[in-house]
């Protein structure tokens, strides 16, 4: 796990803001949800069987001996609170979250114990066109970042739970005859979760699924039907992608659509957004049958790549916009109500007033980073006057009016 420090932090809030201005423009509401639920909704909505339950899961007994764990993820807790709070019987919700997630995994570059998802899930409405609206909205995000050059979208159908049932029992049979060739990860997938050695890391299992039967022949026809009428909606939209065969999502809950974005900009391609339609889940939580649809990204990840990219704008680096300083003792008072009233004048206008005294005030103000510089002092008749700094070129002698003015004028420009 690690902190995010202060120098950190802006490039977080640019981030976050970016994703809310999308969002609210798609309509989208965001939900909050505890971090801790009860050990059970994970085991029921995830699998017992994958890895996550298995071997990822930070899971403690309370007090009273109840089994509670860090969520993993977090479409199950939306889902646990829509339904507990009668948010999704005959309605259509539009929820995002944000926050932390937790999993005992290995820890590397954009990847930590605890990290940071924002995400995306939709209820009541089960065509193709909420499926194309998830995905759009994340392409306009990439674009407003400037990221939709560096992502590829792959997307794949895993059709009913009828045809992923028919089409498991042929692919264990095809990789049972050849056991041999398997890697140990995907030997002990075998019996338990068979559709993830489709996504096996190892060349050697890569190569005998070259021969494996296709998910996509055993497509139900309404499957297909979804599916091709999702493809048509971002063909016209402009938005490119790929299908992917072999996409088939680590969570048992996927049905019909799945995808993800991928980038190749961080070294191996790596996930930076990933989701899909889960029309069972609610119900095996407990609710009314439900069509579902939504998608998850990686906060750290998505900075990492931003940062790899160059693609953090120059103001969100800046910790404020104005530093103020006093060049003369006693005026200390004066330049903190100054400061107050450039920012009644210019609202958002991101002050910060040299405090401990005089020493070293111009190199402190040069340190501080700040594109505007403002050094007072007083006038033979005691009142406020200063210097503006501005790209190392000084405007001297302002008046306390001239100064208020020029800095209302900058910050507005």
């Amino acid at each position: 796990m690690n902190d995010i420090l202060p120098e950190q932090s802006p490039v977080w809030q640019y981030l976050e803001s970016t994703v809310n201005d999308v969002l609210s423009a798609y309509g989208y509401s965001e939900i909050r949800m505890p971090i801790v639920e009860q050990t059970n909704l994970f085991k029921r909505s995830i699998g017992e069987v994958t890895d996550i339950v298995e071997k990822e899961m930070y899971t403690f007994d309370d007090r009273n001996g109840e089994s509670l764990t860090l969520r993993p993820e977090g479409t199950a807790s939306c889902v646990r609170a829509a339904e507990e709070h009668g948010l999704l019987f005959n309605q259509m919700q539009r929820f995002w979250y944000q926050g932390p997630m937790f999993r005992y995994e290995r820890p590397q570059k954009g990847r930590y114990r605890q990290f940071h998802q924002i995400g995306v899930e939709t209820f009541g409405m089960g065509g193709s066109d909420i499926d194309a609206e998830v995905i759009l909205l994340s392409a306009r995000l990439w674009k407003r970042l400037g990221l939709l050059d560096s992502v590829t979208l792959q997307l794949n159908s895993l059709g009913s739970n009828e045809a992923r049932a028919e089409y498991k029992d042929a692919l264990v049979t095809f990789l049972s005859a050849h056991k041999a060739q398997l890697d140990e990860d995907s030997l002990r997938r075998l019996d338990s979760n068979p559709l993830r050695i489709l996504d096996s890391k190892d060349p050697q299992t890569q190569t005998l699924l070259n021969d494996a039967p296709v998910l996509s022949e055993y497509l139900d026809e309404e499957s297909r039907q979804h599916f091709s009428e999702l493809t048509s909606i971002l063909d016209s939209a402009g938005i490119a992608y790929e299908v992917n065969p072999r996409l088939v999502r680590g969570l048992d809950y996927y049905c019909k659509t799945v995808f993800e974005w991928v980038t190749d900009k961080l070294g191996a391609q790596g996930t930076v957004c990933a989701g899909g339609r889960y029309d069972g889940l609610v119900k095996q939580l407990g609710g009314r049958p439900t069509p579902a649809v939504g998608f998850a990204m990686g906060v750290e990840r998505l900075i990492l790549l931003l940062e790899t990219l160059e693609l953090i704008p120059e103001k969100v680096r800046l910790p404020f916009d104005l530093y103020v300083a006093a060049e003369e003792k006693g005026l200390q008072s004066k330049i903190v109500l100054l400061a107050d009233r450039l920012r009644d004048e210019c609202e958002g206008l991101r002050v910060r007033v040299h405090c401990g005294g005089l020493k070293n005030i111009k190199q402190k103000a040069q340190q501080s980073g700040a594109p505007l510089v403002l050094l007072v002092k007083e006038s033979d008749n005691q009142q406020l006057c200063g210097t503006i700094w501005h790209q190392d070129e000084p405007v001297f002698d302002l008046t306390e009016a001239q100064m208020l003015a020029a800095i209302t004028e900058y910050y507005r420009a």
